[in-house]
Parts: C-alpha cells; sequence; structure tokens
C-alpha cells in the first residue's frame, strides 16, 4: 500500500506554490485546510511544523516543510513526470531554485515591508540590492525557455510562482520578460488544477 501523502495548506498562503507541484505530479493526496492563528497554531499541527505556517506534507513518516524543499522532495519521490533533471544536469535547477528561495524572496520581502538596504551596506545583504535581483532574475528568464533549460521542472514551479506573486502584488518591477516567462510556465493543467482547486477553497471559507 502506498503511503498517505497529506498536505497541510491554506488558500491564502504559499500553500498554493506546494499545490501547484502536487498536481504536477499527478500523486493522490489528502489537503488539511488550516486557519490563521487557530488550526495552525494548534499543538498537534506544532508536531507537523513546529512554525505553526503551511504549506508543509507528510508523506508517510516523512514531513517536509518549506516550499522549496517541497517542490525538491516531490520532484525526487516521484520521478515518473521528470521534474527534475537528471542528477548530472542540476547545476541550474538547484541554482535558481534556491536563489528563489534566498536572495529573491528577501529581496522581496524587503521591498514589500519598506526596507532599503543602504548603499554602503549592501554587502552584508545576501542579495546585494533589489536592482541587482531584478536584473540576474530578468537574465536567467530569458537565457532560455525554463528556468533550468528547455524542459519545464519543478524549480519553474517555484520561481514561477514568485514572480506571479511579486508582480500581482506589486513586489516585483512588471518587466516583459518576467510576463513571458510567466506565461509559458503557467500554461500547464497542473498549473490549472491547483488554482480552480484553491479557488474553490477560498469560496467555501467565505
Amino acid at each position: 500500500m502506498a503511503e498517505e501523502l497529506v498536505f497541510y495548506t491554506n488558500p491564502m498562503s504559499r500553500g498554493r506554490i506546494a499545490r501547484w507541484m502536487l498536481e504536477e505530479t499527478g500523486v493522490p493526496y489528502r489537503a488539511e485546510i488550516m486557519t490563521f492563528g487557530g488550526t495552525m497554531k494548534a499543538p498537534e499541527y506544532l508536531t507537523v511544523n513546529p512554525m505553526g505556517k503551511v504549506p508543509a506534507i507528510r508523506h508517510g513518516d516523512t514531513v517536509v516543510t518549506e516550499c522549496a524543499a517541497i517542490c525538491a522532495y516531490l520532484a525526487d519521490t516521484f520521478p515518473q513526470k521528470e521534474l527534475a533533471p537528471k542528477p548530472d544536469e542540476r547545476g541550474s535547477y538547484y541554482r535558481w531554485m534556491f536563489f528563489a528561495a534566498g536572495p529573491l524572496e528577501a529581496a522581496a520581502t524587503n521591498r514589500a515591508l519598506g526596507f532599503v538596504t543602504p548603499a554602503e551596506k549592501s554587502r552584508m545583504a545576501g542579495y546585494g540590492s533589489f536592482g541587482d535581483v531584478m536584473d540576474t532574475l530578468e537574465k536567467a528568464v530569458s537565457a532560455s525557455p525554463y528556468i533550468a533549460g528547455d524542459r519545464f521542472t519543478a524549480a519553474d514551479v517555484y520561481v514561477g510562482s514568485h514572480i506571479g506573486w511579486g508582480m500581482g502584488f506589486g513586489t516585483f518591477e512588471k518587466r516583459q520578460a518576467f510576463a513571458d516567462y510567466l506565461g509559458r510556465v503557467t500554461n500547464r493543467e497542473g498549473y490549472r488544477r491547483a488554482t480552480a482547486l484553491d479557488d474553490e477553497v477560498m469560496k467555501k471559507m467565505q
């Protein structure tokens, strides 16, 4: 019997990234919808994620939190969809997935909070400056059809989600290269299924 896959999420969270990735894998899972300040902070869920945040997955006895880790884990655990490159071809895949988890998210969060790194202290920030991050990302999404080459991977789920959120909420500059890339990576059945499922949950929660 296959190990049960449980997905802890809220449709108004980064859980949408993990939902998209799950739908790309095509494997069955059970979704547990968590509430902010409620079930997310309950003792039962804190044994899953002591941070009291979503998303998280439990696959048998394995628990994974953090969106980039969830995307990488699912790609490796369910290889039939080929959502990760071959091990000896993963340089760009790892590079850009963790660029998004580190410099990109930090720069976007600071921008949303109104924090600007003083120029004389930019070397202390892992991302340097917001402009550096945007320029680097633009070059990355313009170099090939997908972030790690000619084929869609889990890294596109993660990077594409950041770009979609950033442009939607105004924490990213609306550059044409970003819009073009986003159009390519979201033109997929997995993305449409995930979006429809989360939108339906949101309606029921209102």
